[in-house]
């Protein structure tokens, strides 16, 4: 169904904006320089902006987009994998500052928030921290980077991959009382370069498993990417780790009344066994101004989720 998105277009402004702790963003501008501003966070924590693909859900015409690709990733500087020492000024806290500084650096006064999996997160937690920044909310594949959702995706849906997650857990080198993520964040974040592309490797071996139950899923190439891989991995597991910066994920239902005024749709695949949709329909349950699109055939994300998305747009635009 992606025929149901908009054509291809590129950004007609790019740039690298300093924030705090020697950090540089990369922002990208495209779609109508005059239209209703709006801001895509991309999921992960780690995945970047890939080929760009998130401006399809936009009308070019109607909507001036800004994407941005978080600190430590893509094409923001530094890479996560090269400053491990530097980790701990990775927090949910310090992107949502980021954000705030690369809207004050456009001369934003307000706009609409766009997120799918952890940009989903970071979308609900930047909205919390700033609700008269925010007009509107669209989410997709939503999530609360919750200790039980970090606790079902790295060992729960082993259920159903008890084979690939034996392997996983075992080689996470986890110390007794240890949490498997909490092994592989810490050995993702040790000086030993070899032992950080192993566990770099295991680790998206187990992400690439628990996906692939999705309607969606094609098997990639099984060429792993140095960079992309550790760099992906090290922030995921250094943001699931630590609950999402995010108080056990409590906080963010917890500060709901601070944005129930805002008007949002989400919108979350019935087949999304990494992410049941649980998440998404306790938030809708709880927000008065949302609307929830359950899409019945498809899982984390997919071409009609996407779909759903662009409809969301056009009636926000």
């Amino acid at each position: 169904m992606s025929d149901t998105l908009y054509p291809p277009i590129e950004p007609y402004e790019t740039g690298l904006l300093p924030v705090s702790d020697d950090n540089s963003i990369y922002w990208e501008v495209s779609g109508n320089p005059v239209g209703k501003p709006a801001l895509y966070l991309h999921g992960g924590p780690g995945s970047g902006l890939g080929r760009g693909e998130y401006r399809r859900r936009f009308d070019p015409q109607k909507y001036r987009v800004v994407g941005i690709e978080q600190r430590g990733c893509g094409r923001s500087r530094p890479l996560a994998s090269e400053a491990v020492s530097d980790l701990a000024s990775h927090t949910t806290q310090a992107l949502i500052e980021d954000i705030e500084a690369v809207r004050c650096h456009l001369g934003i006064a307000v706009w609409l928030v766009a997120g799918v999996s952890w940009g989903a997160t970071l979308s609900l937690a930047y909205a919390e921290a700033h609700p008269d920044k925010v007009t509107e909310l669209v989410l997709a594949a939503v999530t609360t980077t919750s200790r039980a959702e970090v606790d079902w995706i790295t060992e729960g849906v082993g259920r159903f991959f008890p084979e690939a997650w034996q392997r996983f857990e075992r080689a996470s080198g986890r110390r007794p009382g240890e949490r498997v993520v909490d092994a592989y964040a810490r050995r993702l974040a040790s000086p030993d370069m070899e032992d950080r592309l192993r566990a770099a490797h295991a680790w998206n071996d187990w992400e690439a498993t628990h996906i692939s139950l999705d309607p969606n899923w094609v098997p990639t190439d099984q060429r792993f990417d140095e960079e992309r891989g550790l760099v992906f991995a090290t922030l995921v597991t250094h943001y699931w780790a630590n609950d999402g910066f995010l108080r056990n994920g409590a906080e963010i239902l917890n500060r709901l009344p601070s944005i129930e005024h805002i008007p949002a749709v989400l919108i979350h695949g019935r087949r999304d066994i990494s992410s049941p949709v649980i998440t998404a329909w306790e938030l809708h349950r709880r927000w008065s101004a949302s609307c929830l699109v359950i899409v019945e055939s498809e899982g984390h994300g997919g071409p009609q989720c996407y779909g759903e998305m662009r409809l969301a747009l056009d009636g926000f635009a």
